[in-house]
This record gives C-alpha cells, structure tokens and sequence, in this order.
C-alpha cells in the first residue's frame, strides 16, 4: 500500500484537507486538486500543512467543471507520478435558491462542479484502474442528496446524482478489482460552515440527535476505511455520516 498514489479533489477544503493528510499518514503518495484561480492559495496551503505536521502533499490544478481541463490534469499527473489507484471526488460548491428564484446559472455550475465533476475526473482515471485489476474510488456526496433540503434543488439533484453514478460504475468495474463507494456527510465543522450566522447554525445542531456537527477527521476515517485493502468486498455502498439527522 505504501506504493499507491491517492488524488482528492478539493483537497484543500475543510474535509479534503483531512483526507489528504489522513492517506499521507498512511504512506500514500498525495496529489492534492484545486482551482486554477486558488493556485497562490492551495500553494501556502501545501506549505502550511508541510510545516504543521511534517506531511508532504503534492499538488496540481484543473477546472474539475472542464473535461478539458481534467484531461490535461490527469496527462500531468500521469507524466510526474504514474497511475493513479485512489481516487477521491470531494469537489463541490452550493448555490443555495429557492426555485422560484432559482438563475440557470445557478443550476448549471453547481450541476457542473459536483455532478459533471465526477464523470470528468473519474473518466480519466478508470481505465487504468481497470487495465491494472485494482482501485478505489470514493465520491462525496451530501445528506441532503438523500432527504432533500429547502433552497437546494440544484445542490440535492447533483449529490443524488452522485450515488447513482456511483451504483452504476461499481457494477461495470466490480470484475476487475475495482470498488465504487459514497460518503454522505450531513454538518461538517468546516471552515465554511462555521461562517454561518450563530443563531442559524445553532438551529441546525439541535435538529442533530448528536447535538454536534461531525468532525473532518471523521469524514476522513471512514473515506480510508473504504480504499483499506479489509474493505476489498463493499462496492456500491453509500455510508451516512450525519450525526443521526437522517435514518433511512
């Protein structure tokens, strides 16, 4: 295992940033993806985690919106770091509306980014997977893609979307030594959520019969135990890490 090489899209947001450094940990080799607009920023990021922890993580830049553009990604890391054998999806904005008030913008880049993401990305890395007779890929999907959620109907459509993607291509790629799983978070205490107003996120805490937000580590923990070699039979599976908030 020390030998794999692990990609994770948005690496270095708040649950990303927990996965990469939990498979650095581990002995994988670590590509971090990001924007090509946050360059300046995953780069002090890369150096942040380097002096924290003493953790290297490399990392690269594609428009994961743009098959295009994770075409060429993917030549890159190909080029500097072989075949990848770990794949994490954990790219994802929200554009949160009513749909009555809902842009089309609004829809096409969330669908984009957390939907569109996934094939983009996946689709350059598969067939090596494949052709290798190993391989793990791990899409992170919402809570909210299971049970819905006021104003995100583009966000909700997409991260449902995701786990259908994911059944799908567990059953095309299971002979071949290649597992597809989801992880559903509900709350994350991530940076971008702590932002939200006090009163409001305290609200969403108390509808949590663990009265907590879960932690990024714990997002991270379950991502490794499924790309873990004892986890060689669990393909097409969704795992909900939400606290209890949804129970399905």
């Amino acid at each position: 295992m020390d030998s794999q090489l692990a990609l994770v899209t948005g690496g270095s947001g708040g649950i990303g940033t927990q996965i990469c450094t939990n498979f650095a940990r581990r002995g994988f080799q670590v590509v971090a993806i990001e924007l090509p607009e946050l360059e300046q920023q995953t780069l002090a990021w890369q150096l942040n985690i380097k002096q924290l922890y003493n953790i290297d993580i490399a990392v690269e830049f594609a428009d994961v919106s743009n098959f295009e553009s994770c075409q060429a990604m993917a030549e890159r890391v190909r080029s500097q770091f072989g075949d990848t054998s770990i794949l994490v999806n954990a790219a994802g904005i929200t554009r949160d509306s009513t749909l009555v008030k809902m842009e089309a913008t609004q829809w096409d880049e969330v669908m984009r980014s957390n939907l569109d993401s996934i094939f983009n990305v996946t689709r350059q890395f598969i067939e090596p997977m494949v052709a290798n007779g190993y391989g793990r890929i791990v899409n992170i999907s919402s809570v909210n893609g299971g049970r819905g959620q006021f104003g995100q109907t583009n966000y909700c459509a997409a991260k449902a979307g995701v786990h259908g993607f994911t059944k799908a291509l567990a059953q095309e790629t299971a002979a071949k030594g290649v597992t597809v799983n989801t992880v559903s978070p509900g709350y994350v205490a991530t940076p971008m959520v702590e932002k939200i107003r006090e009163d409001i996120l305290q609200s969403l805490v108390d509808k949590i019969p663990l009265k907590r937000l879960a932690k990024p580590e714990e997002i991270a923990h379950v991502v490794a135990f499924l790309v873990d070699d004892a986890s060689a039979y669990i393909t097409g599976a969704n795992i909900d890490i939400n606290g209890g908030l949804w129970m399905h």
